[in-house]
């Protein structure tokens, strides 16, 4: 029997490999506006929003090579969920004023912004319409698109509020990544972790997935090629994404349904590890 993923399960923080730590803490602080939690041996670096809880861990990873686009399977975007939409407007008119290159997306659901870090992590910063919103097809799944956003709307929404970085209630929305085989992956993503299929895009090589009826927690592309390897573990890129389970039950439900499956589940400091069919590491944890 296919396991089904509790619906307040959530996601929590990302941990990504970097060339150059420094370089990549400066860049987040005074780009993204996440400010520095905790430092480790000056490799590893926790921020957050909040003050308490890490968001985005960065680790420098030793003769690291940038991981060229669209080359392997891995990171296409991890997603930052602001709590409203002023907050994303004042990120807006933060980033321009950088003279950060942007992407832009209306997705229906939300508003997002599209950026990379300086290895060329892909990153969203988004906000959500309210659930009301949304609107389902008849078979269920959520209606999406990729309009241009309200550019115009979403500045003046921000007014003259200054910008401070990245607000209190700031979370890890979703994340969405490349795959190598999409059988593959929605066999590992929906059959042994749970998830449900909320969007199928497969006209255009995507597949949405989420928990509790969100429009998705984690995308799933074939944009870098059918086969596309495992990117490697001195690439830059994601090494593991958080998914928060609101129980010791359900944690140990989705590790046994996991290994059922036939992945190795191996515990550290407390939470649960797994790796996906594409070498990208999941941290369960409560």
């Amino acid at each position: 029997m296919t396991h089904k993923l509790h619906p307040g399960a959530k996601l929590g923080e990302v941990k990504l490999r970097v060339s150059n730590l420094s370089r990549s803490l400066a860049w987040y602080e005074q780009t993204i506006g996440l400010r520095l939690l905790r430092e480790h041996d000056g490799r590893r670096a926790e921020l957050t929003a909040d003050g308490r809880t890490a968001l985005v861990v960065l680790e420098e990873v030793p003769g690291a090579i940038i991981t060229p686009e669209r080359s392997f399977s891995g990171l296409y975007h991890y997603a930052i969920l602001l709590p409203t939409r002023k907050d994303l407007g004042v990120t807006l008119r933060h980033l321009v004023e950088k003279g950060v290159a942007i992407g832009q997306a209306d997705h229906l659901v939300s508003e997002a912004l599209y950026l990379s870090d300086p290895d060329r992590n892909g990153i969203e910063i988004y906000r959500d319409r309210p659930r009301s919103e949304w609107n389902r097809n008849a078979d269920g799944t959520i209606q999406m698109a990729s309009d241009p956003i309200d550019w115009e709307g979403l500045l003046a929404e921000a007014g003259d509020t200054a910008w401070t970085g990245m607000p209190a209630g700031t979370t890890i929305g979703h994340v969405h990544f490349h795959v190598g085989d999409m059988a593959k992956a929605r066999s590992f993503y929906c059959d042994a972790l749970g998830f449900d299929v909320e969007a199928d895009w497969m006209r255009m090589g995507a597949l949405f997935i989420g928990a509790g009826g969100y429009h998705h927690h984690i995308g799933l592309n074939l944009w870098a090629g059918a086969g596309a390897p495992p990117a490697p573990k001195n690439g830059t890129g994601i090494d593991y994404f958080t998914i928060v389970l609101p129980t010791a039950e359900e944690l140990a439900k989705v590790t046994e349904s996991a290994i059922a499956a036939g992945f190795r589940a191996e515990t550290r400091d407390g939470a649960t590890f797994l790796e996906d069919p594409f070498g990208i590491g999941i941290q369960l944890t409560l």
